[in-house]
């Protein structure tokens, strides 16, 4: 722990926190989803989501060979580690309930999909109608007329407890189908390694490119928006560092034209721009409803591709296309018709199954999300107007216990006239914890704590987090091999490609990337799909061949390497590389 933060760290629940027991334990460092440090608010979205994880594979599709996953916080950081099943007894008596519950969703997939999009958008119509939050002087007559009986502060209690349960609820959904959809996914992936043992991880992503997933569609819109604004002669408005407000003001002026343009956004906007400009897990990452700035972005570079006469479709029909001719070639290879005949059932399965891998997360952790944050957001607001704290955000440095315990001194307060005790009790506490958060985000973070297995074979961790033993020991080796030139990790996308590098360490420095730029991250998101257009190929330091920033890569056509560990302390911001993303090789050339 780091010292002088140590009031900040207990301020996170205690089954959260490491313990002497954990010691003899295996923790990687999950930077996919938790690059920053976690605010004490913030930190639901790992309570929420581990809490939704383990019930899925535990409880309720019975994973064989694993449960759930446990989560520890330090300086910030979320740390996880699974649990395995080993014993042969217990996997064979999980299997036979795997099969009697995942094999009805694989039958009935597309009726039960179907049935969860409702039940989302039920959700997500939920939080929209949560009433604003108001502490009037008096109770409105017209309640106490009707003997309503229930006073208005109440409403704040109540509201607060729906919103929470509904985020905790969100998560359940998140998980109904995910973990299926990999694991039909990873089935294939293993019959196709003992199938093809000189087969790379690459090759077998490559067999379910050219999805079509909600999670893009985003994208599409600024791209149909670009188009429009070519067709209706306004796109000289659209100039590099223009901001979205004088852009806006100008159409205004411009007559039909400019009006029909804004009509046309309006439409994008909803449902389609709730979506955030991080992936989900910090209060910080904004929609783009509620910040204009990444769409329009990316329509300066768009506008001008229509302009030239080129196409802003992803390439879909040639991923599709060489999808299909892979197929065939490694079909034809195999010995014998039963073993045909189960590589198409397999690959047949994970056609189906696989858009919902990423199609979910549009609606769970960004336009649901947007809406949690927000509401909690409406809380800050009321409890800074009453002077529990400076500015609503600083809602977020309270743990949602601490912030149930504000809510209920406000009501209290306003209930028996005398003044509440927050504003003696938080300013302080708050500031502490945001030092301690600028603190910890100064400091490095080791990618692994505890003793290392032997031998790491988990197909999810491998493929979604790029953790395996050689990756492993190639971080922890790092500051032993900086006189090196290369960077090793997993080969994403083929391609070679050359440029500068634009180290991005957060979503606040996306606008520094230019065109021809090598982007280097954490980890990236489709939601950065407008400046894909400018940059050259892509390098991040978590990730393996499944995870979001390989498939996107994919999606785009763009050479990348991810899971090389450390690229964005090894490379330094504006260096020229080469990128290798057949290889997985990023080689430093200046």
């Amino acid at each position: 722990m780091i010292a002088g933060t140590e009031r900040a760290q207990a301020a996170y629940p205690y089954y959260m926190q490491f313990t002497a027991a954990d010691d003899q334990r295996f923790w990687f460092y999950n930077s996919m989803h938790f690059p920053e440090p976690m605010s004490a608010f913030d930190m639901v979205t790992a309570e929420a989501a581990y809490c939704a994880l383990g019930s899925s594979t535990t409880r309720v599709h019975c994973i064989p060979t694993t449960l759930g996953i446990d989560y520890r916080i330090i300086n910030g950081r979320v740390y996880i580690g699974g649990n395995a099943v080993t014993d042969p007894r217990e996997i064979a008596r999980r299997t036979g309930e795997f099969q009697q519950r995942a094999f009805y969703y694989y039958g009935n997939w597309e009726r039960l999909y179907a049935q969860w999009r409702e039940k989302m958008l039920a959700l997500i119509r939920d939080a929209q109608a949560l009433p604003k939050l108001e502490l009037p002087e008096f109770e409105p007559l017209s309640n106490v007329h009707s003997g309503r009986g229930i006073a208005t502060n109440h409403a704040l209690l109540d509201t607060y407890q729906r919103t929470l349960e509904g985020y905790f609820r969100m998560w359940h959904h998140h998980f109904e189908f995910l973990l299926l959809g990999y694991g039909a996914y990873m089935t294939f992936f293993a019959f196709c390694k003992k199938a093809f043992p000189e087969i790379s991880d690459q090759t077998i992503a490559r067999m379910v490119a050219g999805i079509e997933a909600e999670i893009f569609r985003p994208d599409q819109e600024v791209r149909r928006l670009a188009r429009r604004a070519v067709e209706l002669g306004v796109d000289d408005e659209f100039r590099e560092g223009r901001t979205p407000q004088a852009i806006m003001a100008a159409l205004e002026t411009r007559g039909a034209a400019g009006r029909g343009w804004l009509d046309e956004l309006a439409t994008s906007r909803d449902p389609w721009f709730n979506i955030n400009v991080g992936d989900g897990f910090y209060h910080y990452h904004r929609s783009w409803n509620d910040d204009l700035s990444m769409p329009f972005a990316g329509l300066p570079g768009y506008i001008a591709a229509v302009r030239a006469g080129e196409s802003l479709e992803r390439p879909i029909e040639k991923l599709q296309a060489e999808r299909r001719q892979l197929i065939q070639d490694y079909r034809e290879l195999l010995g014998s018709e039963q073993e045909r005949q189960a590589y198409d059932q397999m690959i047949g399965l994970a056609h189906r199954v696989f858009p919902y891998v990423e199609g979910h997360k549009f609606y769970c952790e960004h336009w649901y999300t947007n809406l949690f944050f927000n509401k909690i957001r409406e809380f800050g607001a009321l409890l800074a107007a009453h002077g529990f704290f400076a500015r609503e955000d600083d809602v977020f440095q309270l743990t949602h216990y601490e912030l149930k315990a504000a809510i209920i001194d406000l009501m209290t307060a306003w209930s028996n006239g005398s003044p509440p005790r927050g504003p003696e009790h938080w300013p302080q506490i708050v500031a502490e914890r945001r030092a301690a958060i600028a603190e910890w985000a100064k400091h490095s973070t080791p990618p692994a704590l505890g003793p290392v297995p032997d031998v790491i074979d988990d197909p999810a961790i491998v493929m979604l987090w790029g953790i395996t033993r050689e990756s492993l020991d190639r971080w922890l080796r790092a500051s032993s091999d900086v006189e090196s030139r290369e960077l090793r990790g997993f080969a994403a996308s083929s391609g070679v490609v050359e440029g500068p590098a634009c180290v991005v360490k957060s979503v606040e420095e996306i606008g520094r990337v230019r065109k021809g730029d090598i982007l280097v991250c954490q980890i990236t998101n489709p939601t950065w799909a407008p400046i894909f257009q400018k940059i050259a190929g892509a390098v991040s330091d978590i990730g393996g061949s499944m995870s979001h920033a390989a498939i996107v890569a994919r999606e785009f056509g763009l050479p990348a390497v991810v899971g090389t560990g450390t690229a964005t302390s090894r490379i330094k911001d504006g260096q020229l590389i080469r990128v290798d993303g057949g290889r997985g090789v990023v080689t430093l050339l200046s």
